[in-house]
């Protein structure tokens, strides 16, 4: 395949806002944004979460997190309720405005690896271990599933219904809180690590530990594999019409294309900037900006079908863990593993 331009000149620029580290300067592991109460929530690898002020970075209130260390944290979708998880075993349910625990919940192994709010409900799903369950905002426990066969590595609800899909090693499930069994399974033999949903809920990918890229479409079960990544994906992305999945898996973003027929039988698009693997991929909730973020500790921000080279650039002293869009698009949110957040304007 043709090298691109690394570089396509323009007025758009990564201006940082502010800089901010979390309470012990450890990993950033995990953040999540809550648009109407103006907040970031930082966790710490080691335990420790900081509520940050989004306009000014200022920690509003430091939580505690959860002992051995914090797996993730996740705001609800409308941005009021603040849960997260870690290697206690537990789930916690915050009170932001006063930083204490409203509610904490057993999740059903030592390590609780994933949390995840569904956009249209109000429901929490938790994966610890083979255990998946299902609770409301008040930390009651609505629904546990039968045990899967492995450990769960990634959940993640339908944009669209209240549809939750898990995966592991072998099959991909997708459950309904009404049900106690699978609505749908998908087998696949190979060890599945990250999950990503379109917007339209067309279509799911999987990233996964054979360096390759494991793609269904909804509507009959048909399956497609992209293979030959240098490294296991992690990294996955949609845009917000569907039509352009990015994926990792190495220092190059490589953006499929969906339109038409689909990306069966097709090259992707490729960005090159980044000097080393990437950690983060982020389309914009509303627009066409790609951003990458890699060990290299580069941002960079492209723009799939339009543009060819990187629009705008910034550059950070240690490599990037984590990278979050605005609610509006127009700023971003990075975390780095040397403990430190950075926001940026796009102008």
């Amino acid at each position: 395949m043709p090298r691109l331009n690394p570089f396509a000149w323009g007025r758009t620029k990564l201006t940082k806002v502010w800089q901010a580290a979390t309470l012990d300067n450890g990993h950033v592991i995990s953040l999540s944004w809550s648009d109407p109460l103006g907040l970031i929530a930082a966790a710490s690898a080691d335990g420790p979460i900081a509520l940050l002020d989004a306009k000014t970075g200022q920690v509003a209130h430091a939580l505690s997190g959860h002992g051995f260390g914090t797996s993730c944290v996740a705001f609800s979708s409308d941005g009021q309720h603040l849960a997260s998880a870690g290697q206690d075993g537990k789930v916690r349910l915050w009170d932001t405005a006063t930083g204490q625990v409203r509610h904490e919940m057993a999740g059903g192994a030592a390590w609780v690896e994933r949390i995840a709010w569904c956009e249209t409900t109000h429901l929490l799903a938790s994966a610890a271990g083979k255990k998946l369950r299902l609770w409301n905002e008040t930390g009651t426990m609505i629904r546990e599933y039968a045990d899967h066969p492995s450990t769960i590595a990634d959940l993640q609800w339908q944009p669209k219904q209240p549809i939750l899909a898990s995966t592991g090693y072998g099959k991909l499930y997708l459950w309904s809180p009404e049900q106690q069994n699978p609505v749908r399974e998908f087998a696949w033999q190979g060890s599945m690590l990250v999950l990503a949903w379109s917007p339209d809920g067309k279509y799911i990918a999987a990233g996964a530990q054979d360096c390759s890229v494991h793609f269904w479409l909804m509507a009959n079960g048909e399956d497609l594999q992209m293979t030959g990544y240098p490294v296991k994906v992690r990294e996955l992305a949609w845009d917000e019409t569907s039509r352009y999945l990015a994926t990792g898996g190495g220092p190059v973003p490589c953006v499929w294309d969906t339109s038409g027929k689909g990306p069966a039988g097709t090259q992707p698009l490729q960005f090159e900037a980044h000097k080393d693997n990437l950690t983060c991929l982020a389309f914009q909730p509303h627009g066409t900006y790609l951003a990458s973020a890699g060990e290299d500790g580069l941002l960079a921000l492209w723009q799939p079908g339009k543009q060819q080279g990187a629009i705008a650039l910034a550059q950070h002293s240690s490599p990037s863990s984590q990278l979050l869009w605005s609610a509006d698009s127009q700023q971003l949110v990075v975390g780095t593993a040397e403990g430190n957040v950075l926001l940026y304007t796009i102008r």
